[in-house]
């Protein structure tokens, strides 16, 4: 009797959304106490501003959450429908409970569950594609996937080398069942734990609980040797931009879009032309926005899709490098 292959159900993205502060900090704020400028910023990074939340009640689940609801009123669709929450974030509001359940609370999603996920700048990534599994396998129909970060709240303002680099932001997608050959087709995910001595906050966890030396040593922001990590995210976001063509057989002009994480433009630039693709092919926002972590991939494909860029049967590769370090590629076939 012979055999019959079925192909999986896919995962496809239906709805993006996002929320972004309303304070701008823009060059001109560091030149003011700082020994820099907006050309040697702009230069060197491709930002020219970037968002804050500097109302003290607020942080990364309200962010996450009117996301949600962005995304929820333009679909028309109750939040108990909601399924599953993922939040990929490296500044929760709190170690726990998550921010998932935060954010779950806040828009009414009774009947959904939820995590968050930490993977840097890859979290949004890494959490996509976790979240692509629970409608693949069956068990969910509607996930929501959000990354968001509160950046302002691990930066420090003196440290010249990353306090320009990192605003505050959140956006997100829902993921449903795809139409066939469309949806979330592939991904590559990569980490490798001996990059953690290039970019970390060793502050606030079970090896360095809080303290007054840990304060002191100002063991609770971010620390980053941009060199080391400019580096090796160089190579790894274009090897694995040029490796998600290979695996799937597509050329430069097969790409509708590039959907870089926003770290730096010189190695979006650098990854673009690894693929052979122009820049008029890549989602870029980082003028705007800087470096927001794990929110950066959703709100390029939030902009993107704003714009009405996006249509049915576009090729996109997402492509991320961050802290860990976490890396990774998804192909996905627009809907």
């Amino acid at each position: 009797m012979a055999s019959t292959t079925l192909s999986r159900q896919k995962a496809a993205i239906t709805a993006t959304g996002k929320y972004l502060p309303p304070d701008i900090l823009d060059n001109k704020f560091f030149e003011s106490y700082l020994d820099t400028n907006d050309e040697w910023i702009l230069t060197r990074t491709g930002i020219s501003e970037r968002r804050i939340l500097k109302d003290k009640t607020k942080a990364t689940a309200y962010m996450c959450a009117e996301v949600s609801k962005s995304i929820l009123q333009k679909k028309g669709m109750n939040p108990m429908d909601i399924d599953l929450i993922i939040v990929a974030t490296v500044t929760p509001d709190m170690f726990f409970p998550a921010t998932a359940c935060l954010v779950q609370d806040m828009i009414g999603a009774k009947k959904a569950w939820g995590f968050d996920l930490s993977a840097a700048c890859s979290g949004f990534t890494y959490a996509v594609t976790v979240g692509a599994q629970f409608i693949e396998s069956g068990m969910h129909q509607k996930v929501l996937v959000i990354g968001g970060d509160k950046m302002s709240s691990i930066i420090n303002y003196k440290d010249r080398n990353s306090c320009i680099l990192f605003g505050d932001g959140a956006a997100g997608v829902l993921l449903e069942p795809a139409e066939e050959g469309y949806g979330i087709l592939d991904a590559r995910l990569y980490s490798d734990g001996a990059g953690q001595e290039h970019l970390y906050m060793k502050g606030g966890g079970s090896l360095n609980p809080s303290s007054h030396e840990t304060i002191d040593n100002q063991m609770h922001y971010l620390y980053q040797d941009g060199k080391a990590v400019f580096k090796s995210a160089v190579t790894g976001m274009a090897d694995t931009a040029f490796e998600m063509m290979q695996r799937n057989h597509l050329k430069a002009e097969d790409i509708s879009y590039l959907v870089p994480h926003q770290a730096n433009l010189r190695i979006i630039s650098a990854t673009a032309e690894r693929m052979g693709i122009g820049l008029e092919k890549v989602g870029i926002n980082i003028q705007k926005y800087g470096n927001t972590t794990a929110a950066t991939i959703p709100l390029c494909l939030a902009e993107l899709d704003e714009q009405g860029k996006l249509k049915r049967g576009d090729n996109l590769i997402f492509v991320s490098y961050g802290a860990g370090y976490t890396w990774g590629g998804v192909y996905v076939k627009w809907q």
